[in-house]
């Protein structure tokens, strides 16, 4: 997994450029004026945490609209977005990260999933890159304000942005986290620890299992 000559604004304006099926949302859609804040939240993120050169990788599995459907950053709430998070030295309004103003998505703020899986690296001091197998929210037919787990096809799809992701840093240790990113990692020849997926229930087997593999 090394570095190629990709940068990080044609990796956006390849996912800008991404089509879905009508039952999923490109947050990074060049068609929806909202997604250049998104895209410019991404583009801040993945600026930040490329100087670190992380040797660890996060796959989740994809967007919630509760976070990154709003962000742009993967398992990142407005909340986090926004007030940022003191212990890694990532995020808030201070740095330029911005909210939009979505209709229909005036009270949501928060998202379990991101405050669990932010909230445990700020615990360990320590700073993955996250990623989302598919990397668009896939919701329900005709609801936005719910989630589903992406088709096989769009794994498929997303296969392509996490191999072009891969091309920007060079990761040590790939964790996929839960069932959706460990099938599609595994599918593709990537060697990669697995950790429960912190949602339904999931948060102390998430906890213990990546404090095992960040320790």
């Amino acid at each position: 997994m090394t570095q190629s000559s990709l940068s990080i604004e044609q990796f956006i304006q390849n996912l800008a450029e991404a089509k879905t099926a009508d039952d999923a949302f490109n947050e990074y859609a060049l068609t929806y004026p909202n997604n250049a804040i998104r895209r410019a939240n991404l583009m801040r993120y993945l600026q930040s945490v490329l100087e670190l050169s992380p040797h660890t990788m996060l796959v989740m599995e994809a967007p919630g609209y509760r976070g990154c459907r709003l962000t742009g950053v993967p398992v990142t709430s407005r909340k986090i977005l926004l007030e940022g998070v003191p212990e890694l030295d990532i995020f808030g309004k201070q740095r330029g990260f911005r909210a939009t103003d979505e209709a229909g998505f005036e009270r949501v703020y928060g998202e379990q999933s991101a405050t669990i899986v932010w909230g445990t690296l700020a615990d360990l001091k320590v700073l993955p890159f996250i990623w989302n197998t598919f990397p668009f929210h896939p919701h329900k037919a005709g609801k936005p304000l719910t989630n589903r787990k992406p088709r096989k096809p769009e794994t498929a799809q997303g296969v392509i942005f996490l191999m072009q992701v891969m091309r920007l840093f060079d990761f040590k240790q790939v964790i996929a986290i839960g069932n959706v990113a460990y099938d599609t990692l595994t599918s593709i020849g990537i060697s990669c620890e697995k950790v429960r997926h912190p949602a339904q229930g999931g948060k102390n087997d998430f906890v213990e299992g990546l404090t095992r593999l960040l320790k």
